[in-house]
């Protein structure tokens, strides 16, 4: 079978996306040094200890295993821009057919349609809406994606409010990829996306919203601002890797405020989007109340249907009717709180 990951571009358009080899190749080597003694250590750790028996494992095994990654201290300002009560980032995940295909290998003509779909309908009916609002936003991409149609980029960049970062390559499953080949995935990405939109990314999310025992080593190899995949909390913090800070903002997701495993129309988890609507509005309310953040993660080609957008549009709706509110782009949030906490 093709592997999704080695995909091409015809010919006359290789080179000029081709990812700079000296950039790949220091990328590669400076992740490499930097997770050699956590891979050494995973690989002692696995002969000493049985991974079916975890009743079973040291005290040491258990905290390396639960200190890989983990939330550092709160970045929660003591305000927002503006005298707001509450910052709002609204982010969209455009993973079109790179999750209806690509990314397995297992090419089938429907699911493609379904993935076109996003960037042909639903895409512009999401961008319009939030123009509309003016509401800022951040798009995040898999390289492919936006290869695929680069004409998305134009439109997102068309007001000058919004942000595209990166969401992998073919929407790769990363963890199950050896550390040099995530670090060459994901600086193919970042060249790509730069050469097509114009600007180079300063986030990263996580294809499938979860870290390898490289990831975060890489990432931070690579410079990015913000890291926006994990779930330790529902305010910005920093990361923390194996005790010491990384000087990285973690912008937290989570599936409740995930459109994709709610309105699956082929699935048991389906809900009706106006139910949906009802929980994010609660989120919000919370968020608005204790003075925090509420970060809420979108697919065009799920939320863009015209039944489910209805759910955003209700969202927004109540959103500005409550007040007080900073809406802005991860990377504004990011930086902002990045400042407020004097990391800059």
């Amino acid at each position: 079978m093709l592997s999704p990951h080695n995909f091409a571009l015809p010919s006359d358009r290789q080179a000029a996306l081709r990812p700079p080899r000296r950039t790949m190749k220091r990328l590669c080597l400076g992740a490499l040094a930097g997770l050699a003694g956590a891979l050494l250590s995973g690989a002692s750790l696995a002969q000493s200890e049985d991974p079916a028996t975890p009743w079973n494992w040291s005290d040491d095994t258990v905290f390396n295993a639960v200190n890989q990654v983990r939330a550092g201290k709160d970045l929660t300002p003591e305000q927002w821009p503006g005298g707001a009560r509450v910052a709002v980032l609204l982010s969209f995940d455009v993973d079109n057919e790179t999750v209806m295909g690509l990314r397995t290998g297992e090419v089938s003509i429907g699911p493609l349609s379904q993935g076109q779909y996003g960037h042909r309908v639903a895409l512009p009916r999401i961008v319009k809406l939030v123009d509309d609002e003016a509401i800022p936003s951040t798009f995040f991409f898999p390289a492919w994606s936006l290869k695929i149609a680069p004409e998305q980029a134009a439109l997102i960049n068309a007001s000058g409010d919004h942000e595209i970062a990166v969401h992998g390559w073919i929407h790769e499953r990363n963890t199950s990829l050896d550390a040099d080949t995530e670090a060459r995935l994901l600086a193919q990405a970042m060249d790509t996306i730069e050469e097509i939109s114009g600007r180079r990314p300063v986030g990263y999310r996580a294809p499938s919203w979860n870290h390898s025992p490289a990831t975060l080593s890489i990432v931070r190899e690579m410079g990015f601002l913000y890291e926006s995949s994990l779930m330790h909390d529902d305010r910005p913090y920093e990361l923390v890797q194996n005790g010491e800070p990384t000087d990285l903002v973690e912008l937290p997701v989570d599936w409740i405020l995930d459109d994709a495993p709610l309105m699956n129309p082929l699935g048991n988890r389906y809900m009706n989007p106006r139910d949906i609507m009802q929980v994010w509005i609660d989120e919000f309310d919370k968020a608005w109340e204790e003075g925090t953040l509420f970060l809420l993660t979108l697919h065009p080609h799920v939320s863009g249907h015209r039944s489910r957008i209805v759910a955003l549009e209700g969202l927004i709706e109540h959103i500005k009717s409550k007040g007080d509110v900073w809406f802005a782009t991860h990377e504004d949030a990011a930086r902002y709180v990045r400042a407020q906490a004097g990391m800059d």
